[in-house]
């Protein structure tokens, strides 16, 4: 009976290991090892009224993010696609739908520092940062004088991928580079 007792033992010591590893690898769940989301999408920008303004190819070129603005949604009377007269260099002058509006982003897990966003309305640039949601689907986007405290921010919507083919035209990001003017002929738009 000793000698069964003693074989015994270090077949219970493995299957304790057995268990234990097998355990760790439940816990492990492939969500935990999926890639962090990024911005990298299409996102629906919503006024303050609650109305949609437009929608933003963001993407990462060179280690940083820019973002796109490939579909707008104008109110009656305005005008479908406005020439960005206020703005500076390279883009004065330009429709404002393929314009670069958010340029500079710097990742750091799940926020983006050290960026700039501009109003085509009016040329101006103020400092900028975004944060993204946890399940990716959300993102916050703040513009600011000089400290983060001055600012403004808006909670955009991350829309399917299929988003972005739904925009006639759309030039993509890879096709064009960093420095060349907005399209010629801006994608059609459509009232929302």
């Amino acid at each position: 009976m000793q000698g069964n007792e003693s074989m015994q033992l270090p077949l219970l010591r493995y299957s304790v290991v057995a268990g234990v590893l097998f355990a760790m690898s439940i816990a492990a769940s492939p969500a935990q090892q999926r890639p962090a989301p990024t911005v990298d999408g299409v996102w629906e920008q919503v006024n303050d009224d609650g109305k949609v303004g437009g929608w933003f190819h963001i993407y990462e070129r060179g280690g940083v993010y820019e973002g796109r603005i490939v579909k707008m949604f104008p109110r009656p009377g305005e005008k479908p696609n406005p020439v960005c007269t206020k703005c500076t260099g390279e883009q004065k002058n330009q429709p404002t739908l393929g314009l670069t509006l958010i340029k500079g982003m710097q990742r750091k897990g799940r926020n983006y520092e050290n960026g700039t966003i501009m109003d085509p309305r009016d040329g101006s640039v103020y400092s900028a940062r975004m944060e993204l949601s946890a399940d990716g689907q959300k993102l916050m986007v703040r513009g600011y004088l000089g400290i983060d405290l001055f600012g403004q921010s808006q909670i955009w919507r991350r829309l399917p991928d299929t988003a972005l083919t739904e925009v006639t035209g759309a030039v993509p990001p890879q096709a064009a580079s960093s420095t060349a003017p907005a399209n010629s002929k801006p994608p059609a738009t459509t009232k929302r």
